[in-house]
């Protein structure tokens, strides 16, 4: 597939990365010669200098052969009429454009036949949805939805006082007292696909698959208390804070945001009347302890630098803050964050190319193709929702009768409604939801990809 993407900032650097594992043929547009330079170095791509919405650069990047145009650069306009005169030049491309700014969110989802969008993504908003559903289940470091909300795989991390440090997973059962499957652990930043035998220890990240409906029998058995988040500290106020503060404050709970710009409080205090502006600097111990950092129920990390973000939210978990979550704009070095005690770790980014990959996906294979992708266990691994059809091998046979390629799990089957965590019993039928997971360099398009 031929896919030109146009902007080279995080977002695009995050997109390259991910599409360029797929094999696609990729073109990058972008003005900042240097950045172009090192990602022609990096990855096997083309590239092109320039304005992106311009239709003489458009053409350079070979427009009319392209499959999909994805517009990310750091202006909305830009994005809307690179979209546009992407499909006036083709009018058979697929477009995706982000677009950020609150004001012009409605318009544009109501007007995007005109805009000529297939696709809009506003990564601000998606990691504030992300961000509160973390906050409905404060214990959980991540949280990944599949089967229309039926299932998840979330994160939780192994410490000295778990009741599940030193305890072999085939022991877990009768501790959680819920149905559950360990399918990845990060231990000192390596994933592990684990058997039975496999022993937890302190400082592991366990990702488990469980049913929806068991997650809080899953916290309560753990030993996890849980309450309802009454009071929320937001460190920073730029977008995501918006969407934050906007959905918090529709199931009531209280807002506080602290950000060192006089204006853009002043912008804040206008359009969230409800909410508490407080203009200062986050990274200020006295003003957080004033503000009441030892009160509340969870800090959110979200200024525009990821140091200052990692630094105050291993402050506040120095305080005893229940639930601390963390923005990150880079995670290409993941893997070293994982002895830091930065609660759930958000990357707006990340999200965002997932939910462009999926799409990238379905283009490929109408047939077939993935409901739901998300990456797990610091982008090591990746899990993967299909349904089975008619066409699906091995439908109706035990799972223990059937041989997997090297590296996939089969972590959960839906039928109708009910949510099977498998065993070698198990059997999928067509119309069934099937959840697998499977390396992250091992590309999975369709469900029959998973058989030896």
């Amino acid at each position: 597939m031929k896919i030109i993407i146009a902007g080279e900032g995080k977002m695009g650097a995050a997109l390259t990365r991910h599409l360029s594992l797929d094999g696609d043929d990729l073109t990058l547009i972008d003005s900042n010669p240097k950045v172009l330079e090192a990602s022609e170095e990096r990855y096997d791509i083309m590239i092109v200098q320039g304005n992106c919405a311009s239709m003489d650069i458009l053409l350079q990047a070979g427009v009319k052969e392209a499959d999909l145009l994805i517009a990310v650069t750091g202006a909305d306009e830009i994005n809307l009429l690179c979209c546009m005169t992407a499909h006036n030049l083709n009018p058979n491309i697929h477009t995706i454009a982000r677009v950020r700014n609150p004001e012009y969110f409605n318009q544009i989802y109501k007007m995007r036949n005109m805009f000529a969008l297939s696709m809009m993504v506003n990564p601000e908003n998606q990691a504030a949805v992300e961000i509160a559903r973390l906050l409905r289940y404060p214990g959980f470091l991540k949280r990944d939805t599949f089967a229309k909300g039926r299932v998840e795989i979330v994160e939780l991390r192994i410490d000295e006082n778990s009741k599940l440090c030193n305890v072999p997973l085939m022991d877990m059962a009768g501790i959680v007292k819920c149905k559950t499957l360990v399918c990845a652990v990060l231990r000192n930043g390596a994933a592990v696909a684990p058997d039975g035998k496999f022993v937890l220890k302190a400082g592991d990240r366990i990702f488990v698959t469980a049913a929806a409906n068991e997650l809080t029998t899953l916290l309560k058995n753990l030993g996890i208390i849980t309450h309802k988040v009454k009071s929320v500290m937001i460190c920073g106020g730029g977008g995501i804070s918006y969407y934050l503060a906007k959905h918090l404050e529709s199931s009531g709970v209280n807002v506080q945001i602290i950000d060192n710009d006089r204006e853009r409080c002043d912008h804040l205090a206008e359009v969230l009347p409800n909410a508490c502006i407080i203009h200062g600097d986050a990274t200020d111990r006295h003003l957080l302890e004033d503000e009441g950092i030892y009160d509340c129920d969870a800090l959110v990390t979200m200024t525009g630098l990821d140091e200052l973000n990692m630094v105050v939210s291993l402050y506040a978990n120095s305080c005893g803050v229940p639930q601390v979550i963390t923005k990150l704009g880079h995670m290409d070095n993941a893997g070293i964050l994982g002895d830091l005690t930065l609660g759930s770790v958000i990357s707006p980014k990340e999200l965002t190319s997932n939910t462009i990959a999926r799409y990238v996906r379905a283009m490929k294979n109408h047939e077939g193709a993935a409901l739901t992708v998300h990456s797990i266990a610091d982008g090591q691994a990746e899990a993967v929702e299909f349904v089975a059809d008619e066409t699906t091998k091995h439908c109706g046979e035990p799972l223990k009768t059937l041989k997997l390629k090297k590296g996939v799990l089969l972590v959960c089957i839906t039928k109708g409604g009910k949510t099977e965590i498998p065993n070698g019993d198990s059997f999928f039928e067509p119309g069934n939801t099937v959840i697998i997971v499977t390396d992250h360099d091992k590309r999975i398009y369709q469900l029959n990809e998973i058989f030896e």
